[in-house]
């Protein structure tokens, strides 16, 4: 007997493209308990997962805040792949250093898509958080071929104003995915001694200029100070904007 998330998963190799033997050999699941799963768990799957922005009238997501973060955390680490019959996998790669990310990650991802299960699949030094849905590329229109930083990448309005009412869950979901918090130090020599200080910086790391003119341009609407500090980093220095960083997102954890 398998549960019933062991069904889902095992479907959404399926959902890839992959043959059914080649599941059934990963899995240990026979084919022909594949092929039944298929054919029972689809169309319930389908008729439980509603779509706020695809329907005749866009509605207001259930988790404005919870999807603000997973779409900074997409920017970042996330990318779309289309499997059969139109489903999509979301899959988000999470260092293993980081368990709090992980399990923030899994929790943005079921609150946005309650009706789809969330599974880690365990890379070596990662693992990559991934659930699947028709409705994916709905929430995240940025999805396209080839390399986010190769393309243009820009926010739908929609998407703008959960920005607006958010910023922080956009810049905690960006932090986490391409950034981090370091401490600096450096020596001074006072009255003959030397003497060691230390101050704490974020640092952002991405080679897409429009992801990182997102995550500038909201850094400039809640009031942190930043500079770029090479090509494809951007860093916070300033003590009130450190503060102010720490107060609203904190090292990874």
């Amino acid at each position: 007997m398998y549960d019933l998330e062991t069904r889902h998963r095992a479907l959404a190799l399926v959902r890839q493209g992959r043959s059914l033997n080649s599941v059934s050999k990963e899995t240990g699941i026979s084919r022909y308990a594949l092929r039944s799963w298929e054919a029972r768990l689809e169309p319930l799957s389908r008729a439980a997962a509603p779509c706020e922005r695809c329907g005749p009238a866009p509605q207001t997501l259930r988790s404005p805040a919870a999807y603000t973060y997973l779409l900074g955390l997409y920017l970042g680490d996330g990318c779309l792949s289309a499997g059969r019959r139109g489903v999509h996998a979301l899959r988000i790669a999470c260092a293993d250093a980081w368990p709090g990310l992980i399990d923030s990650c899994r929790e943005a991802m079921r609150q946005v898509r309650p009706e789809n299960s969330v599974w880690i699949v365990q890379k070596q030094g990662c693992v990559i958080v991934t659930s699947t849905s028709k409705h994916w590329p709905c929430l995240f229109p940025q999805h396209g071929p080839g390399k986010k930083h190769e393309r243009v990448i820009s926010l739908e309005p929609w998407q703008q104003n959960l920005v607006d009412t958010h910023p922080w869950e956009l810049l905690r979901g960006l932090i986490h995915s391409d950034g981090c918090r370091i401490t600096n130090w450096t020596t001074r020599v006072i009255n003959g001694a030397t003497k060691r200080y230390e101050y704490p910086r974020y640092f952002f790391t991405n080679k897409s200029a429009d992801i990182r003119q997102i995550y500038t341009d909201t850094l400039d609407a809640v009031g942190v100070a930043w500079k770029q500090a090479n090509r494809f980093n951007v860093s916070v220095a300033r003590k009130a904007s450190v503060a102010l960083m720490d107060a609203h997102i904190g090292p990874k954890y």
